[in-house]
């Protein structure tokens, strides 16, 4: 077990060292530093475990790992065989965020997997810890950037991006407007891209000027559920080089619009930023799953497989090449979740 601790840290050394020579391009699994190139057909916005219970009351405590890993084995080995080789779990601390897991369904399924430090602060802040509310943007990037520099909660799991959340379609709290001058500080500090839980046209863009103030690139920032965002503002945060992530993929959604949305829909609107020229600016991903904490069983269960079994088919037939394909599911994510310093 030494062994394979020093040579887990030697090879995380090895890496950082080569980034700060600007001589290779990495993304941090939960195992380890993978070369960008070894990235693959990715998931960017998915879950295993969410648990819904809040801040003061969540943990470990609250599941039974081998039962979650049993649920989810399937579904992970499903998008393995679909060609899918790394999976990027977005529950953040507080809400389900379990490193052991997470490292364990990484070795049982041979994917690469991806977890995140920061917090969570839509639905009302119910994720975010009370020493939040009391620390500067500075104390909580501290907090942010040890976890990438000696591991989550006593592992050697580090995060492979930060996630944070603000409340959808409004102008930005003190509270989050905290959140994501602390991600800004992390960022600067560990190279990690910043995908934040956003939503409607204000907050993105609020988010955008708070990160160019802090001299951090839009490219370090992740629009996540953008497509409840408008075409018009969705092009034109792609053109200041923030990432539009369209992360609701859902065939049996009934919906037009909204988190969810469905195949006509997508379809419709990567062909917008196909026409625009912006497709290199696109992440797509389900935000599918998951084992509920607070519901035996688990609960229901949703899938990662309706972009390879339905979506990718539909782009095909709307005149995508493989290249453009391979740009959403492949060269996106990799330049998006590369280890990498962005500033302006």
């Amino acid at each position: 077990m030494q062994r394979i601790l020093f040579l887990s840290a030697l090879s995380f050394l090895l890496l950082f060292s080569c980034r700060e020579k600007h001589q290779d391009s990495f993304i941090m699994t939960v195992s380890r530093p993978v070369p960008s190139g070894e990235m693959g057909q990715s998931l960017t916005h998915e879950h295993i475990l969410v648990d819904w219970i809040g801040a003061r009351q969540s943990g470990p405590h609250r599941w039974d790992r081998d039962s979650v890993a049993e649920r989810a084995l399937p579904y992970l080995m499903e998008i393995r065989e679909l060609g899918v080789a790394t999976f990027i779990d977005c529950s953040p601390a507080y809400l389900g965020r379990d490193p052991h897991l997470l490292k364990y369904l990484s070795e049982k399924t041979g994917l690469h997997i991806l977890t995140n430090t920061g917090y969570y602060g839509a639905v009302d802040n119910r994720f975010i810890p009370p020493h939040a509310w009391d620390e500067t943007a500075e104390e909580l990037a501290g907090r942010w950037t040890r976890e990438y520099e000696d591991g989550i909660e006593g592992t050697d799991v580090r995060p492979g991006f930060i996630k944070i959340g603000v409340k959808e379609d409004s102008l930005l709290s003190e509270l989050h407007t905290k959140l994501i001058r602390a991600a800004a500080i992390a960022h600067k500090k560990t190279g990690l891209v910043i995908k934040s839980h956003t939503g409607g046209d204000l907050p993105a863009f609020e988010q955008i000027e708070l990160l160019n103030r802090e001299n951090v690139s839009p490219e370090a920032f992740i629009w996540t559920h953008a497509q409840n965002g408008s075409l018009e503002r969705q092009l034109e945060a792609a053109r200041q080089g923030a990432w539009i992530s369209f992360d609701g993929v859902d065939v049996s959604s009934s919906g037009t619009d909204g988190e969810t949305g469905n195949l006509d829909w997508y379809v419709s609107r990567l062909a917008e930023f196909k026409k625009a020229g912006l497709l290199e600016k696109v992440l797509i991903s389900h935000d599918a799953g998951w084992y509920d904490a607070g519901e035996p069983g688990g609960g229901g269960y949703r899938g990662y497989a309706d972009i390879h079994r339905y979506l990718i088919p539909a782009l095909r037939n709307r005149g995508f090449t493989p290249g453009e394909i391979d740009i959403l599911i492949s060269v996106n994510p990799a330049k998006a979740f590369t280890v990498k310093v962005r500033q302006n």
